[in-house]
Formats: structure tokens, C-alpha cells, sequence
């Protein structure tokens, strides 16, 4: 900020004495403090008054720290971000980008507000406002001029310096910048876990979001858990179906009377960088409701054909019903 925007900030000539720049300061603080001033803009305004009364006094007084009466308002203004530290973002990952590892391209805008004009939009210039003669307030004639009324003059918005629209904003008082970084994910990593700037080769500090998955389910022993419906007949035939893995879809071979298979090293790894571990896919035989009149009667076919126990259950069955009336005849 120039010296003299910062004595107009004040509200004040430049030059002006010392008692003067404490006296205006304290009154703005006391108008402008957040404390005490609930608007929007009051913080904003806050730190341009405190900026300004620390340009005027490092530049014209002697050097020193501020009065007593300097507390407020320097407890306003915010204390710089501590150096050395990576800006933090939030990554969000599937499963299997966390899983395999991968590269993300992070883009964001980053709004701040323009450092030539401090975010006001306009430079205050040493000349009174030409539109109220430095005054603060216009005069707006209504009734014929017989009735008069007193405005905030809209060219300076009462603050009776000249103001001049800051070429660096072109008056919006802020700029916005858009990034776009690359950065590498290692594999393994969990919801939750922070990963550094180093560890990703990016300029960024990012907080790791798991997104749920529609097929797996993660134990905290790197173990993937799937549950999948199987044709039934398919699953008596002993037939191979697709199952989803990290990788994509994989055959495996169904067995009979089984339910649950374990593909081994095809899970989550267990730690950062470490081994997979293994993937437990869990299959439900489903049977249509209703059947066709052909697989009807295919399964009349399968049934006649049927050996083992049911087989030999029916044949001692029907022995003993043909002695059951063997024995009814002859009585």
C-alpha cells in the first residue's frame, strides 16, 4: 500500500500529524471492528485500517511497537499461515485406484483478492472527490428544488477521496486462478490416511476419501469380500462364470455344494506397498421362479436318471409297497 492511499484510508491528508493518525485510526477500529460490526465487509475493512496505520508508522513515526490502545485492533487482523507447509487438498479414490496405485490430475480455482488495490477494486488517489468537492455527501434536489435532500456521494462512497478503478482487477477487487497438478497415488493407501507432498510428487498435502464400492467390501486385514448371485444349474453343472476382481473380470470354475472361494493374492494389499491379500467371493445359486416346457422337461429326464440314495430310497420303497399288498390280497 502507498503512503498516500494509506493516509486516505484514514481518511486523512498526508502529512498529517501523529495524534491525528491515532485519532482517526481509533475511530475507525471503533467503527469497524468485528466485535462490534457484524457486516460482511467489516474484516475486510478492518485489515485495509490496520495495514494502512502500520505503513503510516513504520514510514513517519519513530520506530516501535503500537500503544496499548493498538490491541484490538491488531487481533483482528489474521497471522500469517505457517511457512514450510504443503497447501492440503482431499483426493477421492475407488477401490481400485487405491488398490493399484494410479496418477490423478487435481485442477481447482483459487480465489484471493487483488494485492494492487487490496481487494477494494479501486485505488484511493490523493485528490477530494470531484463529485462531492471532497465533502462525503451530495446534495439531491427533489420538489422543484424546494426540498433537499443529503446522499452518500455514490463516486466515493462517502470515504471523499478520488478513487480510480484498479487496472489489475478491473474493479471486481479479486482474482481467480485455475490449477491443474498431476499427482501419484502409491498403492495401498486407506480412507482417511494423509499422504504427503513428497509421497506424491505433487505440490499438495492430500486426505485420502475411500468411494464405496457396488461389489466389494473391505476388512481392515486387506481381505475383499464379494457376495454374487449364480445361475443354479450352472453351479450344479460345475460350469465357470466371470467374477469382478480389482483387475476386472476373472473365470473361475464353480463347484458343486460349494458357496465360498478364495482367489489367493487378488484382495487389497495388506500395508503400503505390501502384498495383496486374498479375495473371498461368496456365490447364491438362484433358481427361476418359473421354467419353460422344455427345461421341464429336461428335468423329468434328470430325475429319471437320478442314482445314489433317492435311487435306492424308491427301490426299497417300492419292494415294500408290493409285499404291503401281496400281504392285503391274501387276507
Amino acid at each position: 500500500m502507498l503512503i498516500d492511499d494509506a493516509y486516505a484510508e484514514l481518511g486523512l491528508a498526508p502529512g498529517a500529524l501523529e495524534a491525528e493518525v491515532k485519532a482517526a485510526w481509533r475511530r475507525l477500529v471503533s467503527q469497524w471492528h468485528p466485535d462490534r460490526n457484524k457486516t460482511a465487509t467489516a474484516l475486510r475493512r478492518m485489515q485495509r485500517i490496520n495495514t494502512a496505520y502500520e505503513q503510516i508508522r513504520l514510514t513517519g513515526f519513530e520506530p516501535g511497537a503500537p500503544a496499548a490502545n493498538d490491541s484490538a485492533a491488531s487481533a483482528a487482523a489474521p497471522q500469517p499461515a505457517p511457512r514450510g507447509r504443503a497447501p492440503q487438498r482431499r483426493v477421492r479414490l475407488t477401490l481400485e485406484e487405491a488398490a493399484l496405485g494410479c496418477v490423478k490430475v487435481l485442477r481447482s480455482k483459487e480465489t484471493k483478492p487483488c494485492a494492487r488495490c487490496d481487494g477494494r477494486g479501486y485505488r484511493v488517489l490523493a485528490d477530494a472527490c470531484a463529485s462531492c468537492d471532497g465533502h462525503g455527501v451530495v446534495r439531491n434536489q427533489a420538489w422543484y428544488g424546494w426540498v433537499s435532500t443529503m446522499e452518500t456521494c455514490s463516486a466515493c462512497h462517502g470515504e471523499r477521496r478520488a478513487r480510480q478503478v484498479c487496472e489489475g482487477c478491473d474493479g471486481a477487487g479479486r482474482l481467480t486462478r485455475s490449477d491443474r497438478h498431476t499427482v501419484r497415488i502409491p498403492a495401498g493407501v486407506r480412507h482417511g490416511e494423509v499422504l504427503g507432498a513428497a509421497e506424491t510428487e505433487g505440490p499438495f498435502e492430500l486426505h485420502v476419501e475411500l468411494s464405496p464400492h457396488r461389489f466389494f467390501v473391505l476388512g481392515e486385514d486387506g481381505i475383499l469380500r464379494c457376495e454374487m448371485p449364480v445361475d443354479g444349474f450352472a453351479w450344479m453343472a460345475n460350469q465357470w462364470v466371470d467374477v469382478p476382481t480389482l483387475s476386472g473380470l476373472q473365470h473361475m470354475r464353480l463347484k458343486r455344494g460349494h458357496h465360498v472361494y478364495r482367489l489367493r493374492g487378488q484382495g487389497f494389499p495388506s500395508g503400503r506397498l505390501g502384498a495383496r491379500a486374498d479375495y473371498m467371493v461368496t456365490v447364491v445359486p438362484a433358481f427361476a421362479e418359473s421354467l419353460s416346457a422344455e427345461q421341464e422337461a429336461l428335468l423329468e429326464r434328470l430325475s429319471a436318471l437320478s442314482t445314489g440314495p433317492v435311487r435306492r430310497w424308491q427301490r426299497t420303497l417300492q419292494v415294500w409297497d408290493r409285499g404291503r399288498r401281496k400281504a392285503s390280497s391274501a387276507s
